[in-house]
């Protein structure tokens, strides 16, 4: 199997994968999932799509994550997995889909808007 790569992203955060076949390695920015994520949490959110197809073993994934805080990078992480995934095997897709692992999350800041201090607060009303 040559070298697949694929692409996901959440809010502001760019996650660049690239997955070949080996023993379960996963490698983000040159250092390693538990160093790069800490958190158990997050660590089980990256590798959600590989759970659910039982192929935490068979590959290896090398990222490349940018932009963005923690949980929308893992986020992002792992939508550029179940990508990859799909590249690799078609017919996962309906089981990666039905747990919404192929579905980028559309939501982002709203913007600040002029004369208001943030996006939806405004000044203080005063009558007098």
């Amino acid at each position: 199997m040559e070298m697949i790569n694929a692409l996901g992203r959440r809010k502001s955060a760019v996650a660049r994968v690239f997955v070949t076949e080996g023993t379960g390695k996963i490698t983000i920015n040159k250092r390693d999932l538990t160093e790069y994520f800490p958190s158990p949490i997050l660590q089980f959110v990256v590798k959600q799509p590989l759970q659910l197809l039982d192929a935490i073993e068979k590959y290896d994934i090398k990222a490349n994550l940018n932009g963005g805080g923690y949980t929308g990078q893992s986020q992002a992480l792992r939508l550029a997995i179940a990508r990859a995934l799909v590249k690799i095997n078609a017919d996962d897709k309906s089981a990666l889909r039905k747990e919404g692992f192929m579905t980028r999350d559309p939501r982002a800041v709203e913007r600040k808007k002029p004369g208001q201090p943030k996006a939806r607060r405004r000044f203080q009303f005063s009558k007098r």
